[in-house]
C-alpha cells in the first residue's frame, strides 16, 4: 500500500458497513498512510472510537519517534479511551525505541483520568527500566501501592527490575524478599541485577538459594551466573556449572556455548575455552568472536588472528575486537593494517573501532595517520563524540603535536573531565608544565571539578620539570581542599618527582610511609634514577625489591648488571647475564621509528635491515662530522659493558634514533620537522645529538621516547636537559 487517495471508496456517514476503511487501519507501513487514513476517519463523519483506536495501535507499531508523536497526537481526540485499550499503547511504547514516550503517555492518562488497572504497570515499569529514571519509578510504585497493587507478582517482578536498573540494588532485594511466590523469570531478574551492579558474589549466592528453594535454573540464568563468574574470574565455581550442564544433559545454544567461552577466557584458561570450542560441530559467529576476544585480552593476538582468519563469516564486531586486540597489544601497526583492510571490505566502523585505531595511530605515533584518521572521523560522524574527541588529544599529543591537541580540545562543543584531563596530561608529556598548571587553575574556575587522573596529570608535569615545591603543594590540595584519597599512582608521582630531583632519601620516605606496598612501577623509579645519580647501594636495593615482586623483570635485571658494571664489578655483570640466558630473559631492544610518505620505518641499534641502508650510514658519517666541527664528541658513559673505548665510539653511533634521524634527513621530507618514536628513554648521547643536529641544520626535531616528548629546535630541548 503506496498511497492512499481514493475518497470514492468510503461513503460519508457512519463507516460500520464499510470493511476497507477498517482494513487499511490496521495496514499502515508509514507515516504518510496512517495519515492519510487518518483523513478518510475524518472525511467518512464517523463518531466512532473503533477506527481511531486501530488507527494509534497501527502507528504506535511503527517505532519512529515523528510517528509516535502522531500517535499520542491521535490518541488525544479519543474520547474516554477504554483501560484495555490504554494498556495495549502501554506495551506498544514500551517495547518501541523510545521508551520515555511510555511515560509521556502516562502522565497524560493521569491528567485526563483515565482508569488504570493492574496491567497497566508492568509495561510502564519496563519503560522506566529502560530509560532508569528512578523518580518516575518511585512514583509509579506508590501510585500502585495506593491502587492495591502492591501484592501483584507481575508488578512486582517489575518493580525489581526497575530497581535494579535504576542502581538501587538494595532495594530491589528488598522487595525481592517480600515476595511470597517468585518464578523462573523473578530469580533471573534479581541474578541479573546483581551482575549488572557488579556484585559477582552474591549472584552466586543466590543462585545457591534459588538451587535450594527447588527451582530449576534456565539457560538465560546459567548465562548470567558464568558471566558473574568470568568477572570475578572464580574459575571453579565456572566449571561447576559447565559440569552441571553436562551432568543434566541441557541443551546447550549458542547463548549458551558463548557465555561458557567467555567464562574460560575471562578466568584467563584459554587452554579450557580452546576445548571446548573445538569440540563445537560448528562454530558460530558469535562464539567464534567470543574466542578471538578471549586470545585478543590476553595478548594472544597470533592465536586470536588464526581464529579471525578461519571465520565465514565476519561482523563489525569480531572485526573490532581484533583490531583493539593488536592496538592493546603493542603491535599498533598491525591494527591499522587491519583496519585499512575492513574499509576495502567496505565495513563500516563504529565508535569503538574508531577508539581502538585512534589509539593505534597514538601509539605508532604516526602523525600523517593521525591527521588522516582525524578527517576520517570528522567525515563519517564521530566528530560531536566527546569520548571520539577525547581520544584524538590524547592522538595528537602523542604523535607530537601539541598544537593540534589543543585546537581539538579548545574546538570541542563541550568537554567533562576526561577532556581538561587529557590536555593537561598532553602538556605534562610534553614538558610544558606551566601550560598543565595553567589549564587546571583555568579548570577549576569553569567549576570542573579535577578527580585522580588529573592530579596524576599535574604531579606528572611536575615531575618532569623539577618543580618540587608545586607538586607538594598539588599533593596536599588533592587531598585537603578536593577530598581526594591519593591512590598508589599518587605516590609513585610523588617518589619520581623526588628522584628526579636527585633527592632520594625524601623519596625513600614517601615509599616507607604511603599506605600501599610499593608496585614494580615505584620501585623501578627509584631504581633508575639511582643509576642515574650514581647511588650505587640504594640502586640495588631497589632492584633487588622489584625483582622480589618480578622476578623475571628485564629492565630491573639490566640495571642491576649496569650499577655492578659502573662499578667495574664484572664478575657480578656475569652472573646476571647468565641468569638472564638461563631464564631465557632479553633486554627489550632499543627500536625508533619515523613516519615517511605515509609509511612508518622501523630501525633497531646498528641494523642493516633498511633497503637504503648504505644511504643512512654514508648519511650518519657526513652528519658525525659536521657535528664535530661544533664540539661533539661521542658520550659513552651510557654504554655498560666491557668493552674498548673506540668499539664504544662505535656503538654509540649506531643507536637507532640517529639511524631515524638520517634516514629523515636523505628522505626528501617536505615538512620542517622530523619526528621519531622510541621505544625506550633516551641516551644521553642521543640527546646531545639530537640538540647539535636541529641548531646545525636549522630544522625541529621532536623525540618521543618511553616518558615524555623531546622538541630540539636550535641547539635546545624543551626538557631544559632534565628528564
Amino acid at each position: 500500500m503506496s498511497s492512499i487517495s481514493h475518497s470514492s471508496l468510503v461513503p460519508a456517514g457512519n463507516p460500520k458497513g464499510n470493511p476497507l476503511l477498517s482494513a487499511l487501519t490496521s495496514s499502515c507501513k508509514t507515516l504518510t498512510q496512517v495519515k492519510e487514513v487518518h483523513a478518510q476517519i475524518l472525511r467518512s463523519n464517523s463518531n466512532s472510537n473503533s477506527l481511531l483506536f486501530k488507527l494509534v495501535l497501527s502507528s504506535s507499531t511503527l517505532h519512529s519517534p515523528s510517528a509516535l508523536d502522531y500517535t499520542l497526537s491521535l490518541f488525544s481526540q479519543i474520547r474516554n479511551p477504554h483501560t484495555h485499550f490504554c494498556n495495549q499503547l502501554l506495551r506498544h511504547f514500551s517495547r518501541c525505541p523510545s521508551p520515555e514516550k511510555t511515560l509521556f503517555l502516562y502522565r497524560k492518562l493521569r491528567r485526563g483520568g483515565s482508569p488504570l488497572d493492574k496491567f497497566s504497570f508492568p509495561p510502564l515499569l519496563k519503560a522506566v527500566s529502560k530509560v532508569s529514571s528512578l523518580s518516575e519509578g518511585l512514583e509509579i510504585h506508590g501510585f500502585s501501592s495506593k491502587l492495591g497493587f502492591h501484592a501483584d507478582p507481575f508488578i512486582q517482578t517489575g518493580l525489581i527490575a526497575m530497581y535494579a536498573a535504576c542502581g538501587r540494588i538494595l532495594d530491589a532485594r528488598l522487595l525481592f524478599d517480600k515476595m511470597s511466590h517468585r518464578d523462573i523469570v523473578t530469580w533471573n531478574i534479581m541474578i541479573d541485577g546483581y551482575c549488572r551492579s557488579g556484585h559477582y558474589d552474591l549472584v552466586l549466592k543466590l543462585y545457591e538459594e534459588m538451587k535450594s528453594s527447588g527451582m530449576e535454573p534456565d539457560a538465560v540464568i546459567l548465562c548470567t551466573v558464568l558471566t558473574a563468574c568470568g568477572h570475578a574470574g572464580n574459575l571453579s565455581y565456572g566449571k561447576a556449572i559447565h559440569e552441571f550442564i553436562e551432568d543434566n544433559d541441557l541443551a546447550v545454544d549458542s547463548h549458551l556455548q558463548t557465555a561458557l567461552v567467555n567464562m574460560y577466557a575471562n578466568c584467563g584458561a584459554m587452554d579450557l575455552a580452546r576445548e571446548l570450542y573445538d569440540k563445537l560441530p560448528s562454530k558460530h559467529l558469535v562464539v567464534s568472536t567470543a574466542m578471538l576476544s578471549g586470545y585478543a585480552k590476553l595478548g594472544m593476538v597470533k592465536e586470536a588472528r588464526i581464529i579471525f582468519d578461519q571465520m565465514v563469516e565476519k561482523d563489525l564486531v569480531c572485526w573490532s575486537a581484533m583490531i583493539s586486540g593488536y592496538a592493546e597489544s603493542d603491535q599498533p601497526q598491525e591494527a591499522l593494517k587491519l583496519f585499512n583492510e575492513m574499509q576495502r571490505q567496505r565495513m563500516v566502523p563504529d565508535q569503538i573501532t574508531m577508539l581502538s585505531v585512534i589509539s593505534a595511530c597514538a601509539h605508532v605515533g604516526a602523525l600523517v595517520k593521525a591527521k588522516w584518521i582525524h578527517k576520517y572521523t570528522d567525515r563519517n560522524g564521530f566528530g560531536r563524540s566527546l569520548s571520539i574527541n577525547n581520544a584524538l588529544i590524547d592522538m595528537y599529543a602523542k604523535c607530537g603535536n601539541l598544537a593540534r591537541a589543543r585546537e581539538v580540545f579548545e574546538n570541542m562543543p563541550r568537554k567533562n573531565v576526561i577532556s581538561w584531563s587529557s590536555m593537561i596530561n598532553a602538556f605534562a608529556m610534553h614538558g610544558d608544565a606551566d601550560g598543565a598548571i595553567d589549564l587546571f587553575h583555568r579548570m577549576k574556575e569553569q567549576n570542573i571539578e579535577p578527580n585522580g587522573v588529573t592530579f596524576i596529570g599535574v604531579l606528572y608535569a611536575c615531575s618532569h620539570a623539577g618543580l618540587v615545591e608545586e607538586g607538594q603543594k598539588f599533593f596536599s590540595s588533592m587531598v585537603n581542599e578536593h577530598s581526594i584519597s591519593p591512590q598508589r599512582e599518587h605516590y609513585g608521582c610523588m617518589v619520581d618527582l623526588y628522584c628526579r630531583a636527585n633527592l632520594l632519601r625524601r623519596a625513600m620516605e614517601i615509599i616507607e610511609t604511603m599506605p600501599f606496598p610499593p608496585n614494580v612501577i615505584i620501585w623501578g623509579s627509584l631504581m633508575s634514577a639511582c643509576q642515574v645519580h650514581g647511588e650505587a647501594e640504594l640502586g640495588e636495593f631497589a632492584a633487588k625489591r622489584l625483582l622480589e615482586l618480578e622476578p623475571d623483570h628485564d629492565g630491573a635485571l639490566v640495571v642491576l648488571s649496569n650499577i655492578y658494571a659502573k662499578e667495574r664489578r664484572w664478575n657480578d655483570v656475569t652472573l646476571i647475564r647468565k641468569l638472564m640466558t638461563h631464564k631465557g630473559i632479553s633486554k627489550e631492544k632499543a627500536c625508533s621509528r619515523i613516519e615517511v610518505d605515509n609509511e612508518v620505518h622501523v630501525f633497531f641499534m646498528a641494523d642493516r635491515y633498511h633497503k637504503q641502508s648504505d644511504e643512512i650510514y654514508e648519511k650518519l658519517d657526513a652528519v658525525v662530522s659536521q657535528l664535530k666541527l661544533v664540539g661533539y664528541t661521542p658520550s659513552t658513559s651510557g654504554i655498560l659493558v666491557d668493552l674498548e673505548e673506540e668499539e664504544k665510539k662505535e656503538v654509540v653511533l649506531w643507536h637507532s634514533e640517529k639511524l631515524a634521524l638520517c634516514y629523515g634527513l636523505i628522505s626528501g621530507r617536505k615538512e620542517s620537522c622530523i619526528r621519531i618514536v622510541k621505544n625506550l628513554r633516551i641516551c644521553e648521547d642521543c640527546h646531545s645529538f639530537m640538540k647539535l643536529a636541529s641548531k646545525v641544520y636549522q630544522l625541529e626535531i621532536v623525540v618521543r621516547d618511553r616518558t615524555r616528548f623531546h622538541h630540539f629546535n636550535g641547539g635546545i630541548c624543551s626538557c631544559r636537559d632534565y628528564w
